[in-house]
C-alpha cells in the first residue's frame, strides 16, 4: 500500500511526464537540458516514498539523502534550464562563472550526504519518518530559494524584452510553473518543518509542486514550442555546410567549431586561436596590418580579408569575422568563418584577363582608327589640292567658288576673282631645270598665300597660272589685294645653285558688283547652272585681262 502514497503517484506521473516528452519532440541540446532537469525532480518523490516503504533506518537515510541531494540540485537545475530557455546560456560559458554557478548546490549536497554530527538532520526515536533538521538544512532552503530568485529575474527580464507573442507566452506558461514550485514548496517548508509538532505532516506538496511546474514547462514546450526543430535544423546546418566556422570567446579562446574549420585551421577547443598565425601559414591577398590592429582593437567590427593557402592544394579562401553581441550591445565574442573562393577567384582572374585582352584590343582598334582617320584627312586633303603647292586644286576651287558666288549673289554683296600667271616661266624650266621650276612654284604660292586673308581662296588653276577668289570684296578692295600680292611675289627671291631667282606675275581682275541691273538678274539666278554660267563669263574677262597684262609688258595688273 505503500505505492499508493501521494509521493509514489507523483513520482509516476513525472515519469509519464518524461516519457510523453520524449515520444513528442525531437531530442536537440536544450531538450537533453530539460531531461536533466526532469531527472532530478523526479528523484525527490522517489526518494520520499522510499523513506515510508521501509523501517530500516540506514535504507531510510539513504532515500531521505537522494531527495535531498535531487533538492540540492534543483535549484541550480531550474536556473540552468531557464538560462537555456532564455537563450543566455553564455552566461555558464565562462569556467569562474560556471564554477561560482555550481559550488553551493554542490556543497549543499556533499552536507546532505556527509550530514556531519547530524547536523543536516536527525532522526526521532531512531526513525527517519520522523525528523528534526539543522542548520545546514536551513542553509540549504537558503540557497535553493536564493537559485530561484535568480532565475525569477532572468525570466522577468526575458518576458520583459521579448517582442513575439508567441515568446512571452511560452516564458509567461514557464514563470506560472515556477510561481507554483516555490508556493508549494514554502507551504511544504511551513506545514512539514515548521508547524509540524502542531498541525502533523501534510504529504507532497513539494512533489505537488514539482509536478504542476512540470506540466507548466510541458505545456510552454509543446503548445508553444519552445523545443521546436529550429535548434536541431540549425546544428545539422552548422556542421554540414561547407563554411568553416569557429566560435571563440572575448579573450580569443575557441568555443566551439564545426567540421569543415578542420580543413583550414585546425582548431582546439580551449585554445588560443592565433589569427597572425593563421595569416602567416598563407600568402596574405593584400596588406593585413589593417585588418590585425581592427582584431586586435575593434573586436566589434565585422572584418574581412582574403588568403591564398599553400598547404596541400592552393586554395583561395575568404576570412570573415564578424561579432557575437548580446540585446545589451555587449561583446560575447566572435565568429570566425572561412570560405573556400579559390573557383569565384579562378573566374574573377580569368575575367580580368580577358578584360585586358579585351582592353589590349579596344586600344588597337582606336589606335587603327585613328590612323585610318589621318588616312582618310590625308586622302581627302589630297583630292581637293595640288601636290606640288599645297593649294587647292581647280576642281575644288570651282565647286567652292560655284558655292560662294551664289551666296553672294543671293546677298547682294560683291565678289572677285583674279587670275594671274608666273612671268617666262618656261625660260626658267629651260635654263634650271624642272626641279627649280617646282621650287619657284612652291615659293610662288607660298608668297602669294602669305598676303591674303583667312577667308580668301588660293588655287592651282593649271600649270604657272593660279587663282584667287575673293569673297565680299570690291573692285577696290581687289586692286589692293591685287598689289600686296604683287609687291610679295616680286620680293620673294629664290635661291637655286648658288643663283638668286627673282620672278613676276601679270594678273587679270574681274569684279562682280551686284549693281541694280545685276541685283534684277539674280533675282533669275536660282540655280548652279545659272552660277555657273556668270562664273564662266567672268572667268573668260579675267583671262582676257591676264593676257592684256602679258601684252602690256607683264609684271602688271589689269582690271577688266
Amino acid at each position: 500500500m505503500e505505492f499508493l502514497r501521494p509521493d509514489f503517484l507523483l513520482f509516476v506521473c513525472l515519469f509519464v511526464l518524461l516519457g510523453l516528452f520524449i515520444a513528442l519532440n525531437p531530442i536537440s541540446r536544450t531538450h537533453k537540458a530539460y531531461l536533466a532537469f526532469h531527472f532530478i525532480m523526479m528523484l525527490w518523490p522517489l526518494g520520499q516514498v522510499g523513506v515510508r516503504s521501509t523501517d530500516i533506518p540506514s535504507y531510510q537515510h539513504f532515500y531521505l539523502t537522494v531527495s535531498f541531494v535531487a533538492l540540492s540540485l534543483l535549484g541550480p537545475g531550474w536556473l540552468a534550464f531557464v538560462l537555456f530557455l532564455t537563450r543566455r546560456t553564455h552566461y555558464l560559458r565562462r569556467p569562474p562563472r560556471l564554477l561560482a554557478f555550481l559550488m553551493p548546490a554542490f556543497l549543499c549536497a556533499a552536507s546532505a550526504i556527509v550530514n556531519p554530527f547530524g547536523q543536516f538532520l536527525r532522526p526521532e526515536d531512531g526513525q527517519y519518518g520522523d525528523r528534526e533538521y539543522g542548520p545546514l538544512f536551513w542553509i540549504m532552503t537558503f540557497v535553493q530559494f536564493a537559485y530561484f530568485f535568480i532565475a525569477l529575474l532572468h525570466m522577468f527580464n526575458a518576458h520583459r524584452t521579448v517582442r513575439s507573442l508567441n515568446e512571452r507566452k511560452q516564458l509567461a506558461t514557464s514563470l506560472l510553473g515556477m510561481f507554483v514550485l516555490t508556493v508549494f514548496a514554502v507551504l511544504d517548508l511551513l506545514f512539514n518543518v515548521v508547524l509540524s509538532p502542531w498541525l502533523g505532516v501534510v504529504q507532497g506538496l513539494t512533489s505537488a509542486g514539482i509536478v504542476l511546474s512540470d506540466i507548466c514547462f510541458v505545456i510552454a514546450i509543446y503548445r508553444y514550442g519552445v523545443f521546436d526543430l529550429v535548434d536541431t535544423a540549425k546544428h545539422k546546418i552548422y556542421e554540414q555546410v561547407e563554411t568553416g566556422i569557429i566560435v571563440i570567446d572575448e579573450g580569443c579562446k575557441v568555443l566551439d567549431f564545426n567540421r569543415s574549420a578542420v580543413g583550414f585551421a585546425q582548431p582546439v577547443k580551449g585554445e588560443t586561436f592565433d589569427l597572425e598565425r593563421f595569416l602567416m601559414s598563407g600568402q596574405p591577398a593584400n596588406d593585413v596590418s589593417d585588418f590585425l590592429f581592427r582584431y586586435r582593437h575593434h573586436p566589434e567590427d565585422r572584418i574581412r580579408t582574403e588568403i591564398l593557402l599553400t598547404d596541400g592544394p592552393y586554395r583561395s579562401v575568404s576570412l570573415q569575422i564578424s561579432p557575437l553581441l548580446d540585446q545589451f550591445k555587449s561583446l560575447q565574442g566572435r565568429i570566425v568563418a572561412f570560405f573556400d573562393v579559390t573557383e569565384q577567384r579562378k573566374l574573377i582572374d580569368e575575367m580580368n584577363e580577358k578584360n585586358e585582352a579585351l582592353h589590349e584590343r579596344n586600344l588597337e582598334l582606336i589606335a587603327m582608327q585613328d590612323e585610318l582617320y589621318r588616312v582618310n584627312k590625308k586622302l581627302e586633303q589630297a583630292a581637293i589640292t595640288d601636290g606640288l603647292t599645297g593649294c587647292y586644286n581647280r576642281t575644288f576651287f570651282q565647286h567652292y567658288v560655284e558655292h560662294e558666288a551664289f551666296l553672294c549673289k543671293q546677298r547682294n554683296v560683291p565678289f572677285s576673282i583674279l587670275l594671274f600667271d608666273i612671268d617666262h616661266f618656261k625660260q626658267i624650266n629651260d635654263r634650271y631645270g624642272h626641279l627649280t621650276g617646282d621650287e619657284v612654284l612652291r615659293a610662288t604660292a607660298e608668297a602669294v598665300r602669305s598676303t591674303l586673308r583667312s577667308f580668301d581662296l588660293l588655287a592651282r588653276y593649271g600649270g604657272e597660272e593660279f587663282t584667287v577668289f575673293l569673297p565680299q570684296t570690291s573692285q577696290d578692295e581687289a586692286q589692293k589685294v591685287a598689289d600686296r600680292i604683287m609687291a610679295s611675289v616680286l620680293n620673294n627671291k629664290v635661291r637655286v645653285a648658288g643663283e638668286t631667282i627673282c620672278v613676276t606675275i601679270s594678273m587679270g581682275i574681274v569684279t562682280d558688283e551686284n549693281d541694280e541691273e545685276a541685283a534684277a538678274a539674280s533675282d533669275n539666278c536660282t540655280g548652279s547652272a545659272d552660277i555657273g554660267g556668270v562664273l564662266q563669263a567672268l572667268f573668260s574677262k579675267a583671262d582676257v585681262a591676264l593676257y592684256k597684262a602679258k601684252n602690256e609688258g607683264r609684271n602688271r595688273v589689269v582690271v577688266s
